[in-house]
């Protein structure tokens, strides 16, 4: 690989500059700018419909920008096609493998499509995989997950830098998704440069370690997923008793916004757990004791608080102003 340009530690493997994309008169992808770098995992986070796909379909080649440029370890994808995809593997939509045939067959089939993929390389893959239990049985036998890490090892196959996963968890159950998800990390820290296209919020928040949020074609920010979601405060819960009193105590702080349940986004779990007269707030969680002590002193009876870590939904839903993701 003594031709890859500019990449060494840390470096950027893909770069999207500026691009758009128009189809009549609408522009579907309207300034999308970010870039991923060799072993991070980088999330493409949107609704279905926001322009992912479409995103991704350009930075495979198959379909040109009408704006901006699209290089891989510095090969312009659209002027140098061949240089720049070799260094490229992806599973665009669903892994694409034959059911009446093999793991093993289907690897090999594969490999003959690229050169230099000997069966050194398919056991080498089947091997990072973790198929090698599995993979001389035929791939209709295969669950839902086995065939996903049968995907990702022929899209490993030509040794790529950057591996490009369109909804990797689609389908799978709560293990399956913690496996790949571990596996991906796994692959990430060898030094392989990731890019997931998801909708799974919670996911793409466990998994990556940056991420652009897309919408309506429009990257609305890129950064750490730590970074970006503490943009947002963390949520305080009270369980408060008298509950009038208390609301009258609270609403005097200029430091304290007591929210309605209709303006946050919480977890159905939390929701469940919550009383008919819990209180939400925001606040800095280091005002807690403080805020404690007066209550005790009105006489008021803390039942519990609890802090509500901000999460990457809570921010989708501020950018978007409450569009959904699905």
């Amino acid at each position: 690989m003594s031709d890859v340009k500019n990449v060494g530690a840390g470096a950027v493997v893909l770069s999207v500059e500026g691009v758009r994309k128009k189809i009549g008169r609408k522009w579907i992808i309207d300034d999308v700018t970010f870039d991923v770098r060799e072993g991070e995992i980088f999330g493409f986070l949107g609704p279905n419909g926001a322009g992912k796909t479409t995103t991704i379909r350009m930075l495979v080649d198959l379909i040109r920008p009408s704006k901006g440029q699209i290089t891989v370890c510095g090969y312009n994808v659209n002027r140098n096609p061949e240089q720049a995809l070799q260094y490229v593997g992806s599973i665009v939509e669903n892994p694409e493998v034959y059911t009446y045939l093999t793991g093993w067959e289907n690897l090999q089939h594969f490999a003959r499509m690229q050169p230099g993929v000997d069966e050194a390389r398919i056991a080498e893959v089947v091997d990072i995989v973790r198929l090698d239990q599995r993979i001389h049985d035929k791939v209709s036998t295969y669950s839902l997950g086995m065939r996903q890490r049968l995907g990702i090892a022929q899209a490993l196959l030509g040794r790529p830098r950057l591996l490009i996963l369109d909804e990797p968890t689609n389908g799978l159950d709560p293990k399956g998704i913690k496996e790949l998800r571990e596996f991906i990390r796994k692959l990430a820290d060898e030094g392989l440069a990731v890019f997931v296209s998801s909708h799974l919020l919670s996911e793409i928040q466990l998994l990556c370690d940056r991420v652009a949020i897309i919408s309506k074609g429009r990257v609305l920010a890129v950064g750490g997923v730590t970074e970006l979601v503490a943009r947002n405060s963390p949520y305080v819960l009270w369980e408060l008793e008298p509950f009038a009193q208390s609301v009258q105590i609270l609403s005097k702080r200029p430091d304290i916004t007591i929210l309605q349940l209709e303006e946050v986004t919480l977890d159905d779990s939390v929701i469940a757990g919550m009383g008919e007269r819990s209180l939400i707030t925001v606040m800095d969680e280091e005002l807690i004791p403080e805020i404690v002590a007066i209550l005790v002193a009105a006489e008021i009876e803390v039942r519990a608080v609890h802090k509500i870590n901000p999460t990457l939904e809570q921010l989708f839903l501020k950018l978007t102003e409450g569009e959904t993701i699905d």
